[in-house]
């Protein structure tokens, strides 16, 4: 069991500095984009599948709450979190449509569409990024694998090329709180 655990941890630790020494600057460059949709007033709607799923009220529950400092609240909503809408969505529109039905009731021009998909080809992902491109919102897409065609559908991709979904999963939640971590850097103001 030792030797399993030291395994793993040192897969995911040569796969974080691989990963974030080679995205750094895109990391940032999303960062800066979220930076200016909020001061600019707009929100940030998050959706994914499973684990993906969680990632996404996670990282939507750090805007809303605090990450590191006591700040006000920043307008992030996950799109998996109301059963009545995703059960309502799924019966009568099909399941493909839960994230592109809600996205176009609440997204506007300017918001962020953060989509997180570890293989990058969920149909409902990949919808609701569509829709999200074609109302003028901005399209990031944290994908895993060889990307899928998330990598392509999404104005910003940040690709974890790993085959292991528990270790694409880790670096995306990194990504978050790295992205929660500037963002509340850059807002605190002078």
């Amino acid at each position: 069991m030792i030797e399993t655990i030291r395994k793993i941890v040192d897969d995911s630790l040569e796969l974080k500095k691989t990963f974030f020494a080679e995205n750094g600057d895109r990391i940032a460059a999303i960062a800066r984009m979220l930076c200016a949709a909020l001061e600019n007033g707009n929100k940030i709607l998050l959706f994914g599948n499973g684990g993906s799923a969680a990632d996404a009220q996670h990282i939507a529950c750090e805007w809303i709450g605090r990450f590191q400092r006591e700040q006000p609240p920043l307008p992030a909503i996950a799109l998996t979190t109301d059963s009545s809408a995703l059960t309502a969505i799924g019966n009568d529109y099909g399941f493909d449509q839960v994230f592109t039905r809600q996205l176009k009731a609440l997204g506007r021009e300017g918001d962020v569409a953060i989509a997180i998909s570890t293989s990058g080809n969920s149909s409902n992902v990949l919808d609701a990024v569509r829709a999200a491109n074609e109302a003028g919102l901005v399209s990031v897409g944290l994908t895993g694998g060889d990307g899928g065609r998330l990598v392509s559908e999404a104005q910003y991709s940040l690709n974890v090329p790993h085959a292991s979904v528990p270790r694409v999963q880790e670096i995306h939640i990194m990504i978050g709180h790295i992205l929660c971590s500037l963002v509340e850097e850059h807002l605190k103001g002078p």
